[in-house]
């Protein structure tokens, strides 16, 4: 059997914490794991300015029901499962995503939890795991699943080199520049064929 892991954020979904960034006016949220290999150092930074400048969840919540999947990320997904199954694994948190999955039909998102207070503040995250995107997908394959990854940051490298097939998608130059062993893809298009090629092999 086979399964096909997508990262969420800048694969099929625009990043969330620009977003934010921009309608809350503090820049400091802009920061995404393109920024930050350390993603409890990132989640502490965000926690940080999140309280300092009063951001309730219901805040990030309306942000995200404004934002809209990434350009041809419909159409992607279609046709993926149209010959493959799939699911997303995203460092992203359970609160978040309910309108992200309505506008993607409602597709498998594992991701994790935060722990918010009375006041509709954020005081906290509980991660599923360590290394919750390369956990999952070695429990995935402990059970007999072979799969194939794609993501565009720091913390999409593990899943993607633990797989027998991993593809880095939209990512910069930085990461290609690091990891010039990894195939690429630019476009849906692209990706498609990558993992075409790996789901038939």
């Amino acid at each position: 059997m086979k399964l096909v892991c997508l990262d969420m954020e800048n694969v099929i979904w625009p990043e969330i914490w620009p977003e934010v960034a921009k309608a809350t006016n503090v820049p400091e949220l802009s920061k995404t794991t393109r920024d930050y290999q350390d993603t409890n150092e990132l989640y502490a930074m965000r926690s940080k300015f999140m309280k300092e400048n009063k951001i309730t969840l219901s805040t990030i919540r309306k942000v995200i029901e404004q934002m809209d999947p990434m350009e041809g990320a419909v159409d992607f997904l279609n046709e993926l499962k149209s010959f493959a199954q799939f699911c997303i694994l995203s460092d992203t948190f359970t609160q978040f995503i309910e309108p992200i999955r309505k506008r993607l039909d409602y597709p498998t998102i594992i991701c994790n939890q935060l722990v918010v207070d009375e006041n509709d503040m954020v005081i906290g995250w509980n991660m599923r795991c360590d290394e919750t995107k390369l956990s999952t997908v070695k429990a995935f394959q402990s059970v007999g699943i072979d799969t194939i990854c794609s993501g565009d940051s720091y913390n999409d490298l593990g899943m993607i080199q633990a797989s027998k097939h991993g593809f880095l998608f939209n990512t910069t130059d930085e990461i290609k520049e690091k990891y010039p062993h990894i195939q690429t893809a630019d476009t849906y298009d692209e990706l498609l064929a990558l993992i075409k090629e790996a789901w038939f092999a």
